[in-house]
C-alpha cells in the first residue's frame, strides 16, 4: 500500500453556514487527491487509455475543520479487483494530528475510447 499525502488550508469558500467545512467539500477533496495520486503514479500511456469515476462514497466525520486550519489528506488504495477499486482518504488536523474524517470511496476504471468500465490490470494495481 502506497500512501499519498497532500496538505490543504481551509479557505473561506470551504466554510458553510455552521462555520465549518461543508460536507460537499470533503467529496471534492477526495476527488482531487485521488486525481493527483493517479496523475503522479500513472504514466502518460495509462492516462491516455483509462480514467476513473467515483461510484459510491461514505464519509465518517470525527471532528470539524474550520477556517484557516491546515489539513493533511492521506490516501491509499485499500483493494482493487475486477472493475472496482476502494480508496481510503483520511483527513487530519495538521496542528493536532487529530483525525477529522475518513472516507471510503469505490471507483470504477473506465476505458477512454469506449467510455465503458474495464478490468483493472496488474500494471495499474502495482502502481498503488
Amino acid at each position: 500500500m502506497l500512501v499519498f499525502e497532500k496538505i490543504i488550508t481551509v479557505s473561506k469558500e470551504d466554510i458553510d453556514h455552521l462555520n465549518h467545512v461543508n460536507n460537499v467539500k470533503y467529496v471534492e477533496w477526495v476527488n482531487k487527491i485521488a486525481a493527483a495520486h493517479w496523475a503522479q503514479n500513472a504514466n502518460e500511456k495509462l492516462k491516455s487509455q483509462f480514467f476513473w469515476v467515483m461510484i459510491s462514497h461514505q464519509i465518517n466525520y470525527k471532528s470539524q475543520c474550520v477556517l484557516g486550519e491546515a489539513i493533511k489528506l492521506k490516501t491509499y488504495v485499500k483493494s482493487s479487483e475486477g472493475l472496482k477499486s476502494i480508496r481510503i482518504v483520511e483527513f487530519y488536523n495538521l496542528n493536532t494530528n487529530k483525525l477529522a474524517a475518513v472516507s471510503e470511496t469505490t471507483w470504477c476504471l473506465m476505458n477512454q475510447q469506449t467510455k465503458k468500465p474495464t478490468r483493472i490490470t496488474e500494471e495499474i494495481k502495482i502502481l498503488f
